[in-house]
């Protein structure tokens, strides 16, 4: 298994990536490169909303993914946003769920969603990027 190291942007808006394997364990690295990059920014009071949604997100490209690898990215575009993305190379792109009531999954997009300011995906040719922005509250 190949890993790199978290990488911070050389230009543009702050921000970090890291390639992972395409696994469910991974979820657990994507939350703390998450929680280490919004302690550097001096927003901790926003982790534990951000790794809930990296956990679903990454869970995603886990479950519904035939790849090998994937990348996590978060970013600052904004002073009171944060933006994180999953990147694979499938093109199957994601559909949110109408689980019944007694289902003990499938809810993962929905809580995205509720959690988010906005999310959506970003179609390549080679796969896709599954993005979140999050608002980061004002004390």
């Amino acid at each position: 298994m190949t890993t790199t190291a978290a990488r911070p942007a050389s230009i543009g808006a702050p921000g970090y990536s890291e390639t992972m394997p395409c696994e469910p364990e991974s979820a657990r690295r994507a939350r703390l490169l998450i929680s280490a990059a919004l302690n550097t920014w001096g927003i901790g009071n926003l982790v534990d909303t951000a790794t809930l949604v990296v956990s679903e997100l990454v869970g995603n490209s886990a479950q519904h993914t035939p790849c090998r690898l994937l990348r996590v990215t978060v970013s600052q575009p904004a002073p009171h946003r944060v933006k994180i993305a999953v990147t694979d190379k499938s093109r199957t792109v994601p559909d949110m769920a109408s689980p019944a009531d007694d289902a003990e999954e499938g809810r993962g997009l929905f809580l995205v969603d509720v959690l988010s300011v906005r999310w959506g995906y970003d179609r390549h040719r080679w796969g896709k990027t599954v993005w979140s922005e999050l608002e980061v509250p004002t004390c």
